[in-house]
């Protein structure tokens, strides 16, 4: 990051190839929608190019940051939209696999999305739906507590519990 910080664009190259597959796997998963999820992409690492002089290693790592951002790239698409897409029964992939990626990368990312998916997965049905309506669907407490035919409170307080939860399975 230093490198990058410091407008080496072959560091930049390095780090896109490295987290290219899981930005755009996580975009296509929220947007549903290849090209908006590109675009998504393209925004991540430009930004991430700008503030690269911002990344603070002890609040988390490269990929971790990475993929905040594209989470609320992705929301503010979907916001600005105002559409929710309808996938029509299609089935999107978790994550895509960049080209020429190092295989001790891909082997890491494989890895850490099955922590994600099993953690999430042994979470409540009540906890994990909250969840995924709010990180895959980019719902508001509000909107999963209208979707779900619950008190705000109740989405709040099941939220806040899975990502504890979550954080404490994940802790490596």
């Amino acid at each position: 990051m230093a490198r990058l910080a410091a407008g080496d664009g072959r560091a930049a190259a390095d780090v896109y190839d490295r987290h290219v597959g899981q930005v755009l796997g996580l975009a296509r998963r929220i947007l549903r929608d290849e090209q908006a999820a590109e675009d998504v992409a393209q925004e991540v690492f430009s930004q991430a190019w700008r503030m690269a002089s911002r990344y603070d290693r002890t609040r988390g790592n490269l990929a971790a940051w990475l993929l905040v951002i594209t989470r609320s790239r992705a929301l503010d698409h979907l916001r600005s939209n105002k559409a929710r897409p309808d996938l029509g029964g299609a089935v999107l992939p978790d994550t895509l696999v960049a080209a020429g990626a190092p295989p001790p990368d891909l082997l890491l990312a494989a890895e850490q999305a099955g922590r994600v998916r099993e953690a999430v997965g042994g979470l409540p049905a009540a906890q994990r739906t909250a969840i995924e309506l709010a990180y895959f669907e980019g719902l508001t407490q509000t909107e999963i507590a209208m979707r779900l035919a619950q008190p705000l409170g109740t989405v709040k307080t099941r939220i806040r519990a899975a990502l504890l939860t979550l954080r404490e399975r994940l802790r490596t």
